[in-house]
Formats: structure tokens, C-alpha cells, sequence
């Protein structure tokens, strides 16, 4: 471009300084007198000579063009600035115009004046009147003087006064320095208006060049996949601990990981036409426009009482123009920003919490021990399975309404039920309870904050999980570890945890420290390797854990011995390898998983229709619905028609909430008139000021937890029995 010419890019010559130079009858060089040179060869002579002529040509050209760039540059200055410049400029040759009349006035003024005044002196005065007219000559000749200052130019020099009687002539003040000064703006107004519009340009080619090379790589990296075929999962659970070492992973999260570890974010780029619009039986399409969503729904329920489905609506090959919409994202909450659902999967944030249950059996199997060391291994491997289903889903899932639920109700097969409910919007936060007839209890509030920085997305889930078993009594807590999704603008999108979880029983205060490694391109180590110790309240070393949050974690029993010194020495966990047991690993991915968001076989249930549930379901969300289906220009307007009506329906209860407050306000002067005021607003938890949202969960209640003594929403029980008696009367309307 213009605005390049003046600088070097490698490989390239400027033909304003080349020089273009014929060796013989075909050959030719092009040379810049440095480092650069082209030897080119032509086909034939004559060849040759065309070939030269248009570089001579050209090189005129360039030659003229930085010659006019240099002496103008009104090249590269648009249209818009020209006219502003001129105008600018206008307006400063009318007031040096306004100086030069000005300076005529004084000089014709002052010549006068000092004419008077001589007159004056040559009269015959009495001596006070001679030394007046002194006083007001000299006065007279400081006006002069200071005039010309503020014209900024001296007097001629055969009249100056300087050592001399004030002389009867005012010099002609010449506007010369005026002119100067708007010539002189002039000319740097020009080079500022160049360089500002250069700077424009390039702003406006980096953005270009930055999207384009996104849509490059990514068209090469479909192309890559289109021509290799993907490696089977390797399928079953079971075999012996030695069997499920995987030694050669190592090398493939190294080298490999281009070919095997990482996959595009299926909700952005489209993927090839081999994966989209294909429909097999099990199937529901439910793309046709003539069918309402409560008719699909009806027929949906219909085909899914009989068994689960193994199969989603293949993802549409819709593309999305990704940089136009997260270049205003950086460092902002991304909760806060309206996404379209071309970023989503079609499950909701509920549905992905309820997925944490996905390896329940870890609970029923911890139930069962009786030391509570060996439970502790097996409550830290069901923490590491519920990151195994993040690996390759790099979609967003929608963010919840405030006051949806969902429920996963699989008593009868597999022995436990499980209800999530949004209880806060901002920041938002879910509640999530799960009981087991196999003797546990799972809950947990999980308030996301997310923070996107340019390169990578990071997401901190906040809050503490609990799990209860019930014949022991054996109480544990935890948190979650950062996921962060890397490669945000260009490259593959991949997921990494890292961190540390402290899983501590509060009864026993036996304690497990699980280490999340974070991935690094100069380690050799395995890949989203995870470690962990088990230990007594003495903090001596029982069990060693080990694996990947990918795909399995073994257990080491340590067998503690004793050094020179008397003091116990903890060997290594490979000198304990004839201990070492499987706790978990990951189910394989259903058939065509990468043509359905990369679901699990539990996810792909999830969003099936069931009879019976609450009106605030997950399922019933029709935003999500018309997603799965494929419509997702229409489920992009349904979601904002949702989010529209949330935000009336806040408004709404922060109104009742104020005119509550000041209704409770007036009523604390007459204690005999009860207060109809919320009891929160007249709480220090809500000083005056502060925005009183009465929401309140309808499954859900917050109370201080005996244990960690944190502030948590707990179910306060009533849903399985209204889902029992089909009594929704007091769910709200949120879709």
C-alpha cells in the first residue's frame, strides 16, 4: 500500500530505488543495490522486453507517486478531511487578512499621532505643558513598540529609536511573519492529516489481515481433517490396572496434539458438508417451519418414553463471523455480553452442572467402604470425572433464566435424582441437589465468572460442593479449578483446567490435595496430567493418585517405612505398583459425536423431552429447542424475546421491591401496623442504597452452612411432591 512505500518489507524490492538491469537475450535483474535481487528468466526475447517495459513503467510511476506523496500528501487524505482542512484553513487566512488591516489602522493612526504630538513640541508652551507632551511621545512610542511585538516583527532598521529621540515616523509593520505562520500551518497541517490517516488505514488492514488469516487457518485445518480419518475411542472400561497404562500418550500429547488432542469450537466454524443436515431414524429433524414447537414437543415426548436417545440433529454448517463480535469482548464479564447461539451448544448451564453425575457410581462404590481413606480415593476421582466431558466441548451453553430448573430423574435405573435451579441472574449462580438411594447426597451453588482477555477465555467457577454419605456420616467439600479455552481468536480451540482441589472430611479430617497440571509446549509430561495425595489428620501420605482429568485415574497404596533418622520416609508411588488400582475412566464418545457437539451418551439424554416436568424445565426452553432443531435464526430472536421479557420482569419486582422498602419505612414509626416491608431491605445485608431484588427461589432457600459457614442456597425439599401431584401453581412464567 501508500502508506508502506516508505519502509522495507522483507522479500520485497521498491521499484522507486530498483534497479532493473538486462544480463542477455531472456535474462534480466531486478535489484535494490543491498541484499534483495531477482534474477528472472523469460520465455523468449521478446518476452523479455515486455517484461522490462513494464517495469521501467512502473517504476516511473512509483518514482512520481513518492515524489507527490512527499511534496502533498493529499493522497491518502479522504475527502471529508480535505474540506474540513480548507475550511480550517480559510478561516486562517481571513484573520491573518483581519492582522493586515489591523496593522494598517496602527501605522496610519500612529503616524498621525506622532505628527500631533511634534506639532505639539514646536509650539511655544509653558515648561509643565513641554514636559506633558514628553510624557505622552514616549507613550506614544511604546505603542508603537508593543504593536509591533504583537505583530511579531521589528521596525526597519534606518528607523529605529533604539539610542535615539523618538523620530516622527512609525515604520511599516509588515503581516510577513502572519503569513509565514498560516503558510507554515498549512504545510504541517497537511503531513498531520497524512500521518493520522495512515494510521487509520493500518488499523483498518490489521483487523482485515487478522480476519483473514483466522478464516485461512481454519479453512486449512477442515481441509486437513476432511483428507485423514479420526482415531476410534477406544471402547470398555474394564481390564486390568497394567493393561490401562497408555504409555504411548505421552508421545502424542506432544508432537501429535495438532492431529489428535484438538479440535475446532463446533459453534463457530462450519464444519465439512459430510457432517451437516444428515438425519437418520432416531432422529427428530423438527426443521419444518409448519410444525409449532409444542406439537414437536408433544411428538418428541411420545418417541422418547420408550428409551433413551443415542442421537441429536447433526450441528448445521452455519458460519459466524467471530472476530467482528469477541474484539468487544476483551476484559469485559462475558455473562454480561448478548451472544448469539451460534456460540451455543443446546443444553443449558443447568444441564451441563447435572452432567457432573455423569460417573455416579464412584459415590456408590465410595459408599460402600468402610475405611474412610479408601472413600476420600474414590469421592477425588468422581471430582477429576466431571472435567472429562469439557475435553472437547468448547460451546458455550446457554446461560439460564433466572428461575429455570431442570431435573434428571433416574431413580429407578440407576438409583438417584437430581434438581438444578438458577436462583440468581448477576452475578448468576445455580443450586444443584442430588440425592441417592445408594446412600449419598450431592449439592452444590456454582456462581461462573468468566473474563475474556483477547487470547484465551478464562472461566472461575466459584463455590463449594458438598457430598454426604449417609451411614458414615462422612461430610466432604471442594471447589473447582479454572478451565481456561485457549486459542480464542485464531488456531484450534482447546481446553485446559489448572489449579489445585482441596477435598477435606470434615468429620474425620482426612484431606485429598488434587494437582491440575496446566498443559506447556516445553514439557515432556504427559498431558492434563493430574496428581494427588490422600492423607490422615497427622498429614502422613496414605494413598498416591495419578492420571489424566481426560481419561483415568489409578490409585497408589503408600507403603510408609522408616529412614536413618528414625523418621518415616515416603517411597515413591511406582515402588508401590503391584498396588495400584483403577478408580475411573472415561466412557468413550457415542458414534458421530463430532457431528453432535462431541455429547456424551448422558448429555445426549439430557435434553429430551419427558412428560411430567415443571414449566420452568430446561426442556421447555424454546430458544433451545429451535437450536437443537437446526433453526437458528429463529431461536436467536426467541432468545432475545426471552431475555427482553427477564429484564421487564426485574424491573418490575425492583419497583414492588422500592415501594415495599419505603411502605416498611413509614410503618416503623406505628409498631401497631405490621410491616409489609421484605425483612432483607431493612437488614445490614442491604444498606440504603443498594438495589433490593425480592427474587426469590422457589426450590431453593439460602442458609449459612453449619460446616464451612458460608452463605448457600440449600433445598428446602417440595418439588418431587408437586411433580407427584402435577401441582405447578407457584413455577413462574419465564418462557
Amino acid at each position: 500500500s501508500k502508506a508502506e512505500m516508505g519502509h522495507t518489507c522483507r522479500g520485497t524490492i521498491n521499484l522507486a530505488t530498483a534497479n532493473i538491469t538486462v544480463e542477455d537475450s531472456c535474462n534480466f535483474i531486478i535489484s535494490n543495490g543491498g541484499a534483495q535481487t531477482y534474477h528472472l528468466k523469460a520465455s523468449s526475447e521478446v518476452e523479455r522486453q515486455r517484461w522490462v517495459t513494464a517495469l521501467e513503467l512502473a517504476k516511473a510511476k512509483a518514482v512520481k507517486m513518492l515524489e507527490e506523496s512527499d511534496d502533498s500528501g493529499d493522497e491518502s487524505v479522504s475527502q471529508t478531511d480535505k474540506t474540513e482542512l480548507q475550511n480550517t484553513l480559510r478561516i486562517l487566512s481571513s484573520k491573518v487578512e483581519d492582522l493586515s488591516t489591523c496593522n494598517d489602522l496602527i501605522a496610519k493612526h500612529g503616524t498621525a499621532l506622532q505628527r500631533s504630538l511634534s506639532e505639539l513640541e514646536a509650539l511655544r508652551l509653558p515648561p509643565d505643558s513641554t514636559d506633558k507632551i514628553k510624557q505622552v511621545n514616549e507613550r506614544a512610542t511604546l505603542f508603537r513598540i508593543t504593536s509591533n511585538a504583537m505583530i511579531n516583527v521589528s521596525p526597519h532598521p534606518e528607523h529605529s529609536t533604539v539610542g535615539k529621540a523618538p523620530t516622527p515616523m512609525l515604520s511599516t509593520v509588515s503581516p510577513q511573519a502572519c503569513r509565514d505562520f498560516m503558510l507554515l500551518a498549512q504545510t504541517h497541517g497537511k503531513k498531520w492529516q497524512k500521518s493520522l490517516q495512515q494510521e487509520r488505514d493500518q488499523r483498518i488492514r490489521l483487523e482485515e489481515t487478522l480476519e483473514q488469516l483466522a478464516k485461512q487457518h481454519n479453512h486449512l485445518e477442515r481441509a486437513f481433517r476432511g483428507a485423514t480419518v479420526l482415531p476410534a475411542s477406544t471402547s470398555g472400561t474394564g481390564g486390568s490396572g497394567k493393561d490401562l497404562c497408555c504409555p504411548a500418550k505421552g508421545d502424542l500429547s506432544d508432537e501429535d496434539d495438532d492431529n489428535n488432542e484438538f479440535f475446532d469450537a463446533p459453534e463457530i466454524f462450519p464444519m465439512p458438508d459430510v457432517m451437516g443436515h444428515k438425519r437418520t431414524g432416531s432422529n427428530i429433524s423438527g426443521t419444518s417451519s409448519d410444525i409449532s414447537l409444542d406439537e414437536q414437543y408433544k411428538h418428541q415426548v411420545e418417541d422418547t418414553k420408550k428409551e433413551k436417545r443415542t442421537r441429536i440433529p447433526y450441528k448445521p454448517n452455519y458460519s459466524l463471523n467471530l472476530w467482528s463480535i469477541m474484539k468487544n469482548c476483551i476484559g469485559k464479564e462475558l455473562s454480561k455480553i448478548p451472544m448469539p447461539v451460534n456460540f451455543n451448544e443446546p443444553l443449558s448451564m443447568l444441564q451441563r452442572l447435572t452432567e457432573d453425575l455423569e460417573y455416579h457410581e464412584l459415590l456408590d462404590r465410595a459408599a460402600r467402604c468402610e475405611s474412610s481413606l479408601e472413600q476420600l480415593c474414590y469421592v477425588a476421582a468422581f471430582t477429576v470425572s466431571s472435567y472429562s466431558t469439557t475435553v472437547f466441548r468448547t460451546s458455550k451453553p446457554f446461560n439460564p433464566l433466572l428461575g429455570e430448573t431442570f431435573e434428571l430423574d433416574r431413580l429407578e435405573e440407576n438409583g438417584y435424582r437430581s434438581l438444578c435451579e438458577q436462583v440468581s441472574h448477576h452475578p448468576p449462580a445455580a443450586a444443584h441437589h442430588a440425592d441417592s438411594k445408594n446412600g449419598w447426597t450431592l449439592r452444590q451453588e456454582i456462581k461462573i465468572t468468566s473474563k475474556f482477555r483477547g487470547k484465551y477465555l478464562s472461566i472461575m467457577p466459584l463455590g463449594t460442593i458438598h457430598c454426604v454419605f449417609h451411614s458414615s456420616g462422612n461430610h466432604y467439600t471442594w471447589k473447582k479449578v479454572t478451565t481456561t479455552v485457549h486459542n480464542i481468536i485464531v488456531g484450534k480451540l482447546w481446553i485446559d483446567q489448572s489449579g489445585e482441589i482441596e477435598i477435606v472430611n470434615h468429620k474425620t479430617g482426612d484431606k485429598c490435595i488434587l494437582k491440575f497440571v496446566p498443559y506447556s509446549y516445553f514439557s515432556r509430561d504427559v498431558a492434563r496430567k493430574v496428581t494427588g495425595e490422600v492423607m490422615d489428620p497427622s498429614g502422613k501420605v496414605h494413598f498416591a493418585l495419578l492420571g489424566t482429568w481426560d481419561e483415568k485415574m489409578d490409585c497408589y497404596k503408600v507403603q510408609v517405612g522408616t529412614g536413618d533418622n528414625g523418621a518415616e520416609a515416603r517411597p515413591r508411588a511406582h515402588e508401590a505398583e503391584d498396588s495400584r488400582v483403577l478408580l475411573w475412566k472415561r466412557n468413550p464418545l457415542p458414534k458421530y459425536a463430532e457431528n453432535m457437539y462431541y455429547f456424551s451418551e448422558l448429555a445426549l439424554t439430557l435434553n429430551a423431552p419427558e412428560n411430567g416436568t415443571a414449566p420452568t424445565d430446561s426442556r421447555r426452553r424454546p430458544d433451545q429447542r429451535l437450536m437443537e432443531n437446526g433453526r437458528w435464526d429463529e431461536a436467536n430472536a426467541e432468545k432475545q424475546r426471552l431475555e427482553e421479557k427477564q429484564r421487564l420482569s426485574r424491573k418490575r419486582r425492583e419497583a414492588e421491591a422500592a415501594r415495599a422498602t419505603e411502605d416498611g419505612k413509614a410503618q416503623l414509626l406505628d409498631r401497631s401496623v405490621p410491616s409489609r416491608c421484605p425483612p432483607q431491605a431493612l437488614t445490614p445485608l442491604c444498606p440504603p442504597g443498594t438495589p433490593y431484588d425480592p427474587y426469590k427461589p422457589l426450590w431453593f432457600e439460602r442458609k449459612k452452612d453449619p460446616v464451612t459457614q458460608e452463605l448457600a442456597h440449600v433445598y428446602k425439599g417440595g418439588y418431587w411432591e408437586s411433580k407427584e401431584k402435577q401441582d405447578w401453581s407457584l413455577c413462574p412464567d419465564i418462557f
